[in-house]
């Protein structure tokens, strides 16, 4: 089909990410450099899983040589599952092989991951794979605390928002509750409401034991409005992980939005048609009514807007650095047999490495290991320091327990007894 050249197949999934444009154009100039033809797949696997290669087009240097600073991708994106219906990973393999595509390129997150890796693992050695990790959730396990590529973009431009909405809060005198993207883990929310100085920030990792009920996380929000209210405040902003909505009991969760809850292709929630910030800002309204506060809220979803942002400098140049050594991972002989089919590349220390795909997974699960924030870390400590949070020795001081329960019309007994599981 292609006279015996090498080809190279491009393909995106998942949410976008700042920087995937300038890994797609690095990964095209490297190739064509080394005379290799690469070919766009537009859509992620969705329409390689329906047995058509219509949405694929050739890609060049002059095609790709001004795109790196644009955010968005020029290929879109999707999250099709191959991996569920053995029929569709034996379609999408079959029509990489038709296209002569003998190594892909994956820009993703957990699922691109998993889904790239079973397509190399079951094509019998036809296709390599050189899989880009790409999540504003800053979520998959590279080493060193390493950033996924978009992170750094979504946190500076989600920093800045939320520096507005701070500004805001003083000036109209009310709180904001802003939720913002990071389904498994709180890296994004805590970046943002650290370099913002949020008055505080909730990420799911605060709620190991499984599923919490609503009550429990909204005193946590209430505890630290009431100790800002002692303070003379009545204004400020909490910044909260869209994950703590999955540590919530579903059907509560559900009961709360009144919609049914619906997964998407990987057998997630999909969080973002459930309005977790206004369920959130109901029910601590609710409770500051009981005491006869009326609370002035606003409620704020962040996250799409920092999708597509441009990159900047550094996810610029992380992602040209990342796309070049796609293209010479899949050009190499393997470095050891567990990347005979493929693998991830990261850099380590501004060296490009590449990590196999089994070495990614949970054993028990079968799943893409997730990066979780570490709560017993510095950088997660000293983000909780300059945090307004309800603490144990505020309960334990008789002083401020008594302006608790003066500022929220109970009694000193009452304060203790609601706030003690989360102090």
């Amino acid at each position: 089909m292609n006279g015996g050249k090498k080809r190279i197949g491009i393909l995106v999934g998942g949410g976008p990410a700042p920087g995937i444009n300038s890994a797609i154009s690095a990964c095209v100039i490297e190739a064509a450099n080394n005379g290799i033809e690469v070919m766009g797949i537009l859509d992620g696997f969705s329409q390689l899983m329906k047995g058509s290669i219509e949405m694929v087009r050739l890609l060049t240097i002059q095609d790709v040589s001004r795109i790196h600073a644009e955010g968005g991708s020029i290929l879109r994106t999707s999250r099709a599952n191959p991996t569920i219906d053995p029929d569709d990973l034996k379609t999408t393999i079959r029509m990489l092989r038709e296209l002569g595509v003998s190594m892909l390129v994956s820009i993703g997150g957990e699922d691109t991951a998993l889904s790239a890796s079973e397509v190399a693992r079951n094509s019998g050695g036809d296709i390599r794979v050189a899989h880009i990790p790409k999540t504003i959730d800053n979520d998959l396990p590279l080493p060193g605390g390493i950033p996924t590529f978009g992170y750094e973009t979504a946190r500076h431009v989600g920093t800045q928002l939320v520096l507005n909405l701070m500004e805001d809060s003083r000036t109209t005198n009310r709180w904001f509750v802003v939720v913002v993207m990071g389904r498994k883990a709180g890296h994004l929310a805590l970046g943002i409401g650290k370099a913002a100085g949020a008055t505080l920030t909730l990420i799911p990792e605060e709620f190991p034991k499984g599923n919490i009920g609503i009550d429990e996380l909204v005193k946590v929000i209430e505890g630290a409005m009431l100790k800002r209210k002692v303070g003379g405040r009545d204004d400020g902003v909490a910044v909260i992980a869209e994950g703590v909505a999955e540590k919530l009991d579903p059907d509560e969760l559900a009961t709360l939005a009144g919609v049914e809850i619906a997964r998407d292709p990987h057998g997630h929630i999909r969080l973002g048609e459930i309005p977790v910030a206004a369920i959130i800002r109901r029910e601590v309204q609710k409770r500051f009514a009981r005491m006869g506060l009326d609370l002035g809220m606003v409620d704020v979803t962040v996250g799409y807007e920092l999708r597509c942002a441009p990159p900047t400098p550094f996810d610029i140049d992380y992602t040209r650095t990342l796309g070049y050594g796609a293209v010479q991972f899949l050009m190499s002989k393997p470095s050891k047999p567990s990347l005979t089919h493929g693998g991830l590349v990261y850099l380590e220390d501004g060296n490009l490495e590449a990590m196999p795909f089994e070495d990614m997974r949970d054993k028990d699960t079968g799943r893409t290991r997730i990066r979780v924030v570490d709560t017993a870390s510095q950088h997660y400590q000293v983000a909780r320091e300059y945090m307004i949070r309800l603490e144990r020795e505020d309960l334990e001081n008789t002083v401020m327990l008594g302006k608790l329960a003066e500022v929220s019309h109970q009694s000193e007994a009452d304060v203790r007894k609601r706030f003690e599981s989360v102090a």
